[in-house]
This record gives C-alpha cells, structure tokens and sequence, in this order.
C-alpha cells in the first residue's frame, strides 16, 4: 500500500471538500492516485460535483480587453493577493492584455513589449516585485461578424474572474443583443461552464461521468432495473452544470441559457467563451 502524505491529503480536501479522513482513505484504497482517489470520493457520494473539481493555484490577477473585433483575456500569476492588486502588477497585466489583443496569442512569451520580449518583461516583474511572477492562460477571440463581449468580476481590488464571449447570428449594432452577450457573460462568470454544447464533451469524460454514477447507483442500493433511468438522470444533472446552453440562468432561473440567447431570433447562438479564475484550472 503507498504511503500517504498530510500533503496528498490535505490537497485532496481542497479540491473535493470531502473530509481529511476521507480522504486519507481515499488516497490509501487508490495507491495514492490523485485522480482515481478523487472518482472514488465521488463514487462513495462523498465528494462534490465535477465543476467543483480544479487545482491550487498561485495567486494573481486576470484581466479582460474587448473592441469590436478582438477579445482578450489574460492571466498573470504571483504569489500574494498584495501585490497582486498593486499598482506596478496591474499596470502590467493591463500593457500584457493590449499587446495580446494588438498582436495576437500565438507565442506571446517572444512579442515584445516595451523593447524587451514578454518572457523577459514577466521576469523582470519577478525581480522588481520580489516575487515569482508568471504569465498564466491568455485566450483571444477575433471576429468579422460575430459580437464579442467580456466581464471581469473584481473581488479584493484585484480581477479573479475574466470572461469572454461570442455570438453568432446577431446584428452587432442591436442594443438588445449587446445585453444579452453582457448577461451571459455574468452568468459564466458565476456558474462556470466548460463547455458550450454536449457535443464538445470529450467522449472520454462522458464515459468516466458515466462510470462514476453506475458505481453510485450500485452503492445506493437501488433496485438494479432501475439503473439506466437513474444513471441517465444523473448525466442529465452532469450536463445541466457544465453545458452553458443547458445551464439555468443566473438572473431566471426558469430559463436555459440557449433560451435567452434564442431569445434574439432563430439564427442566434454562442460561438465560443473563454473563463479564467484565479484558483481554478
């Protein structure tokens, strides 16, 4: 049997909410795999959903850029909220954003800015702030014809949210439009989708949701003719809290995102979004 670190455990608490003692057993029933100890909590209905699942990460800050055409939202890591909401980081994080949005994505860490590359510009961060300063998750939207929007949400005087959306099949110039996009935005931000439609579920994920929820089926004790009603319902639930358009949303609960957005006219639909919070993967 692998030994267990306080470490191992303590960091399997954080990402499920499940118990140390759980989690502890957890980790000992897998031979200490993270991963496989995480589907077990989940198996004995003991940890949280899928979407509660991510990872430690460092502090930092992220912020979103938006024009008619191009969007962009970036993430620049360190190690403290303090200097995360000072000056001297936001300046940068702001002149990091505009050079994504001005210059594109592809191989950032080698554009320049302020006639040095970034790579250099993000260590030099590090030595004038005196702590480790890394760039984190960049995403940028370009469009001709879609409508673009972004929402940072700003907590401790510092972004922890930053969102990107796009629609399609929409007028850019419709007032009505344009708030719909914003609403979406806010609703992503708080609800944190993964995907925009079942179809982009990597089959690989549905296939462990689906084993994970027979495994707790079986624990249940339900009666066994049962079990492809109660599994399918339970994928339904899956799908209801990491598709945007199946999602309630934030401000009607009695709608699904793709009403709102169908709301708009027939041909209307979300592109594509991006979602960056500082502590999640």
């Amino acid at each position: 049997m692998a030994d267990v670190s306080a470490k191992d455990v303590a960091a399997l608490r954080k990402v499920t909410g499940a118990g140390m003692m759980d989690c502890k057993r957890a980790l000992l029933e897998n031979d200490g795999d993270f991963e496989r100890a995480k589907d077990w909590l989940r198996e004995k209905g003991i940890a949280g959903a899928a979407k509660r699942e991510g990872r430690a990460a460092d502090q930092g800050a992220v912020e979103v850029l938006v024009t008619a055409d191009v969007g962009a939202v970036v993430e620049l890591n360190c190690e403290t909220d303090f200097v995360a909401k000072g000056e001297v980081f936001g300046r940068a994080l702001a002149a990091l954003t505009r050079l994504v949005v001005d210059e594109g994505d592809t191989d950032v860490g080698a554009k320049k800015i302020d006639g040095e590359t970034v790579d250099d510009y993000v260590k030099g961060l590090s030595g004038t702030l005196g702590e480790k300063i890394e760039l984190g998750r960049v995403f940028r939207f370009a469009t001709t014809d879609g409508l673009l929007d972004g929402y940072k949400h700003i907590q401790n005087d510092r972004g922890t949210v930053g969102v990107l959306i796009e629609l399609g099949g929409v007028d850019r110039g419709d007032k009505r439009a344009r708030e719909v996009a914003h609403d979406v935005a806010l609703h992503i931000a708080s609800a944190g989708p993964r995907y925009v439609t079942r179809d982009e579920v990597p089959a690989e994920v549905v296939a462990r949701e689906r084993d994970i929820y027979e495994a707790q089926t079986r624990e249940e004790g339900k009666p066994e003719q049962a079990w492809p009603k109660i599994n399918e319902g339970k994928m339904n639930g899956f799908y209801k809290t990491v598709v945007l358009i199946e999602q309630s949303f934030v401000k009607d609960n009695k709608q699904t995102i793709d009403s709102v957005v169908k709301s708009l006219g027939p041909e209307a639909h979300v592109r594509g979004f991006a979602r960056v919070k500082i502590g999640e993967e």
